[in-house]
């Protein structure tokens, strides 16, 4: 079984997280140690709520440059929702730093007289990265759940493996290069696409291991 850490800082519940990986085939270990994330064979960093907080958990943890470390390391990780936000360097919500490990800002939706923020519900993925491993065994266009008012906007645009329409807006739904992945929605909350979503990670987990 693929041992994978989930990042506990206090943001959103990690049950459904940790639920989902178990259908998924992996063995999830909510810890906020960084001797279990040396150890561990992949990261998950969830979250809900703002990014400010987020940080500010995250330092009085010591948990910063433990992150940094791993991704730097080469091991597969899955930021989702406020946890591939603080991924960037600053958000628009607040003004801490992120941890910038992506370049590029977290942004607000416009608001538009025909559209709710948050973003919030079903919506359709539209894949730029087709070859990405994220998405085998998917539909073209594959319905997931998103609850969020803001959007990361990366500096290199190569590094957007979907994107989403709100509105008049499109913008990055998912970011996939390397060793990270990252989604603006809830695989957890996506039922039969996100389990397959989270199954495909699990398996780029276990093949990095067999290497």
């Amino acid at each position: 079984m693929a041992v994978i850490a989930v990042i506990d800082y206090d943001m959103g519940n990690l049950h459904s997280v940790c639920k989902a990986l178990e259908k998924a085939g992996a063995t999830p270990k909510v810890t906020s140690s960084a001797k279990d994330l040396e150890r561990a064979m992949a990261i998950v960093l969830p979250g809900v709520g703002a990014f400010d907080p987020a940080m500010q958990n995250l330092r009085s943890r010591g948990l910063i440059e433990p992150i940094k470390n791993v991704v730097a390391s080469g091991k597969p990780f899955l930021g989702i929702c406020l946890g591939m936000q603080i991924l960037f360097e600053s958000s628009e919500e607040g003004v801490e730093n992120g941890l910038g490990i992506i370049k590029g800002k977290v942004r607000r939706f416009r608001a538009e007289s025909e559209i709710r923020i948050p973003h919030m519900g079903w919506n359709q993925l539209e894949i730029t990265q087709p070859r990405s491993l994220l998405w085998e065994h998917l539909p073209p266009q594959p319905w997931v759940y998103f609850v969020h008012s803001f959007y990361v906007d990366p500096i290199e645009k190569k590094v957007n493996a979907a994107t989403v329409t709100h509105g008049s807006q499109t913008v990055t739904a998912a970011i996939a290069y390397d060793n990270v992945t990252a989604v603006q929605f809830h695989p957890e909350k996506s039922s039969n696409v996100g389990l397959q979503i989270l199954s495909n990670f699990v398996s780029q987990v276990r093949e990095k291991v067999a290497v």
